[in-house]
């Protein structure tokens, strides 16, 4: 797009695609192929300020919004020439509508650019739709909110297999009625409405295409993390590979927006999926090293002697400030684990998650909601975590817990963890959520539980990981995981997009890439509506639970 339109640039963008291109190209990246101003489309629609001397690249969703504000500007048009590019599929009346506006023929060329789509790793992708709430919702609650949720799910899944040239055989999780609708208006996108675009004359089933329902799974979203990526977006949050550390008091001025990615970041790409214990040990080795070229001869035993090193160092800022940057995350996560006694709590959740033993998990869970240092929402989610294991075994002690949360936590939401149990309990799910239908899973379990496991925080794995194992090995049950019209899947396919409908996890990104790398194969690919941490799963829950309890007192 930048490339091949030589010249000093100014490149428009709207929120979506900010979002979209921050995560593949970084400032530097952008002077280098001469952008010497980066605009949205609401600040160049306010400046009447004439720049001939700059070509405009604008790159948009081709959402009705932007086309009327994209005639505004073409109508008194301020650079010298226009190259339009939109990161999906135009409609004819759209293009006559910005035909017509260009009477001073500024417009060089008009683009359609397949990235409707954020790719925040080279497996892991988002499409950050803002009411992610309503795959909770039923339908009749708020039909044109549903509508544009499924929408711009079906506009980012066909962007996707558009960038990946490939049009793929679709199944959908039998038991989610919004799985269902996404995954039947993509395959009328791409075998009825553009069938065109899509017929990319080649093996048409080496790609598959599985939409499932986050409520398959509620676990993960719900456990702390304790592997690098996924530690820092749940204890911190990461927003298009960003971490915001203005609120934390510790941390130097210059470190206060850093950047976590995988392709502009070796140290990172390294270390994304090590457990905090190593990568502490792998940052100790870094600094160690220049310590040895200053001469320093400082006894560096913690991650704060780190922090103090690296902060009296302003050298070693100026030329090591990739590691400057993890060390300051490291010690704000260490901080926060003691402050909010996340060792003792983790290990309980892990134990709820993997193994089975309502007794002792009962008592576990009680002691630490009379704790006084664990926080509101970590009670809350152990006891979410205890509701979905046992739901069906002990309702006396399960009521009992839902009275001591009111209790002990101001601001729990009344009713919160029922409404999780009424969106994704057993009757609910597909999935063999705890492997204890299939025989094969509770013998794995009783093995590790018999072997003990390597890391007592790192010990869940995500469904996803038995859906990937089913998809490879074609174990995925027809009457499970439904096709999608007469398009069947021969042999094993090749490129495998799951789309989880309510949002993805870095624990299950960690998972996609471990797998892919492990099985060279086929290639996984994992997308989402939001990438989710326990915070925004439990808003998520409560802003359904709101609106599902005001349409009912309506009705």
């Amino acid at each position: 797009m930048l490339h091949d339109i030589p010249g000093m640039k100014v490149l428009v963008l709207d929120p979506q695609t900010v979002g979209m291109v921050s995560v593949v190209y970084s400032q530097s990246d952008l002077l280098r192929k001469e952008v010497f101003l980066v605009e949205t489309m609401d600040n160049a629609s306010s400046s009447r300020e004439s720049m001939a001397h700059l070509k405009a690249v604008y790159f948009l969703r081709p959402s009705a919004d932007n086309v009327q504000k994209l005639r505004r500007h073409l109508a008194m048009p301020r650079f010298a020439e226009y190259h339009l590019f939109f990161s999906n599929i135009l409609k004819i009346p759209q293009i006559q509508i910005l035909a017509d506006s260009d009477e001073q023929e500024v417009v060089q060329q008009v683009q359609e650019f397949y990235a409707d789509f954020c790719a925040i790793d080279p497996y892991h992708f988002t499409l950050n739709i803002q009411n992610n709430h309503m795959y909770m919702l039923p339908t009749v609650v708020d039909p044109p909110g549903m509508q544009s949720f499924c929408d711009q799910a079906v506009d980012g899944i066909a962007s996707v297999f558009l960038a990946l040239k490939r049009r793929p055989v679709i199944r959908y999780q039998r038991t989610s009625d919004v799985a269902k609708r996404i995954a039947q208006e993509t395959a009328r996108l791409m075998y009825e409405q553009e069938s065109g675009l899509f017929d990319f004359r080649r093996t048409e089933n080496s790609s598959l295409l599985l939409v499932i329902d986050r409520r398959d799974d509620p676990i993960t979203p719900l456990l702390n993390q304790w592997t690098y990526q996924a530690m820092v977006h749940e204890l911190i949050g990461i927003e298009s590979n960003k971490v915001d550390l203005r609120g934390f008091s510790n941390v130097p001025k210059d470190q206060q927006e850093v950047v976590l990615s995988s392709v502009q970041d070796d140290f990172f790409r390294a270390n994304m999926f090590e457990n905090f214990g190593d990568l502490g040990m792998n940052i100790k080795r870094m600094v160690d090293d220049f310590q040895h070229l200053s001469k320093s001869s400082l006894n560096l035993q913690s991650i704060g002697d780190m922090a103090k090193f690296v902060s009296n160092y302003p050298e070693y800022r100026k030329t090591h400030g990739n590691v400057t940057k993890h060390v300051a995350l490291v010690s704000e996560m260490s901080r926060i684990v003691e402050e909010r006694k996340l060792m003792l709590v983790s290990q309980t959740e892990q134990e709820l998650a993997c193994t089975s033993g309502q007794a002792a998990a009962f008592e576990a869970v009680t002691s630490l909601l009379n704790n006084e240092s664990v926080s509101d929402i970590d009670r809350l989610r152990l006891v979410m975590l205890y509701a979905l294991r046992y739901e069906k075994e002990s309702p006396v002690q399960l009521m009992q817990l839902f009275n001591k949360l009111a209790s002990c936590s101001a601001k729990y939401k009344s009713g919160l963890v029922q409404f999780l149990l009424k969106q994704a309990g057993v009757d609910k799910r597909t999935g063999d959520l705890y492997g204890n239908r299939d025989l094969l899973n509770i013998a794995r379990n009783m093995a590790r539980g018999l072997k003990g496991v390597e890391n007592v925080y790192t010990q869940h794995q995500p469904l996803l990981f038995q859906t990937m194992e089913g998809i490879v090995k074609g174990r995925l049950r027809d009457a499970d995981y439904p096709l999608v019209g007469n398009h069947f899947q021969q042999g094993r396919p090749q490129d495998v997009v799951i789309f989880i409908v309510g949002g993805t996890t870095y624990e299950e990104a960690r998972s996609v890439a471990l797998y892919n790398a492990a099985n060279p194969g086929v290639r996984f690919f994992l997308g989402g509506s939001v990438v989710l941490n326990s915070k925004r799963f439990l808003e998520d829950l409560g802003e359904a639970q709101r609106i599902s309890k005001s349409s009912t007192t309506i009705i």
